[in-house]
Parts: structure tokens; sequence; C-alpha cells
């Protein structure tokens, strides 16, 4: 069973944070890290001896830099981290498992070389609920956005897997790994719920499928 906080009093308050653009950890969903770099190791070993957790964030290329830093949104995702590997050449291999959403209330002084923040998860309390079902989502409008996305994108997919995922898993998943632009997946991240998640996901998808979209004309 996937680990669950028994609730807001048993997260920690304050954490360490891995910025990195385009890369998206929504509640229940896995994402895969290779982790390389000194500061970023460090994060990782001390998040192994201190809780198994740290939070994923983005840089906002809008927001004021801190101390030399690009500022960051103030809107992350808190990870567990669910396995974990050493390489040879003494990088980590790792699978973060999203645990809830957080605020930034505060940056605090950094540690090793890697950024720590004071997390509010107070306005989402309901990402440590089960997942309610997604009997609102319109599977099949969702699979026909989705086959158009592809193609436009040029993409190739594994249609069995995807249709044997549960709804909700689904929506997670995609919004995880579709090459969506930075401020879009700022955007999934930032939705009030599954459901309108689920919407924003599907008007993406399609917006993205219109002629002139494809990845020979995206920027690099």
């Amino acid at each position: 069973m996937p680990f669950k906080p028994s609730g807001l009093a048993a997260l920690p308050a304050e954490i360490a944070v891995f910025p990195l653009t385009g890369a998206l950890l929504l509640p229940g969903g896995r994402l895969p890290l290779n982790i390389f770099e000194p500061r970023y190791l460090a994060l990782v070993e001390a998040s192994l001896a201190q809780g198994r957790s740290f939070g994923m964030i983005q840089p906002d290329p809008a927001a004021a830099a801190q101390a030399g830093a690009p500022g960051l949104y103030k809107v992350g995702c808190l990870g567990r981290l669910s396995s974990f590997s050493e390489t040879d050449d003494g990088r980590f291999l790792i699978s973060l498992t999203g645990t809830i959403r957080f605020q930034v209330a505060a940056e605090l002084p950094g540690r090793d070389g890697y950024r720590r923040v004071r997390a509010d998860y107070s306005t989402f309390a309901a990402d440590l609920d089960d997942p309610a079902s997604s009997a609102e989502l319109d599977r099949p409008a969702l699979l026909d956005a989705l086959r158009a996305y592809f193609r436009t994108q040029g993409i190739d997919a594994n249609w069995e897997a995807i249709e044997r995922l549960e709804d909700d898993a689904l929506v997670t998943t995609l919004c995880m790994v579709c090459p969506f632009e930075p401020l879009e997946k700022q955007a999934l991240l930032e939705a009030p719920d599954p459901a309108a998640r689920a919407t924003m996901l599907v008007a993406m998808l399609r917006m993205d499928s219109l002629p002139g979209t494809g990845q020979d004309v995206r920027p690099s």
C-alpha cells in the first residue's frame, strides 16, 4: 500500500525542494529522477535520513530571484522516496511518489547547496483523502483527445496499458508525462480538484492537437 500520512500534523513543516522546470509531481503520481548534481545528491541523502520526503517545484521566470537563484512558483508537491538505488558512478536513481501539494510560506536558508522552504499544506488537505470515483470523467472524450494529441505530437503510445489504467491514475499519469509547457504543467498542479484537473487536461490536449502545434513547430 502507498504511504499515507495520518493527517496534516504528521507532515514536515520545513522541507527541501528540488526546483526543476517542466517536472510535474501530483498526489498519487510517481516521478522517476536521475540525481547527479552534488547539491541534489546531498538533498536525497538528507531526505533518506530524515523522513524520506522532499518537494518538487518549478522555477517561476516571472518571480523575483532569491539570493541569485531563480524565483519559485508558490505551489509545489511533497513527494516520498518510494524507491532508491545508487549507480556505480555515484548517481541516485529514485522514484518519488506524490503525497500532497503545498504552498511556499517562506524560503529558508539553504543547506549543502540545496533549497529549503516552510510549507503550508492547509489549502490542499483533500489531497490526503482516498481518490474519489471519477464518475464525472468523460473517458471516451479524454481518449479521443489523447489520440489526436499523440498524432499531432508524433508520439507512439501503448494503448493497452493506457486503457488498463483507472480514471484517476490515467488523468494523473497523462498530466505528468505529456510534454506540456511549464506554465501548463503548473496550471494542472494548481487545479482545485481532480475533476477540474481532468477537464483542464482534455482542453489542453485538444488545444495542442490543433494544426500547427506539432513537434516540428514547438519551441525547443
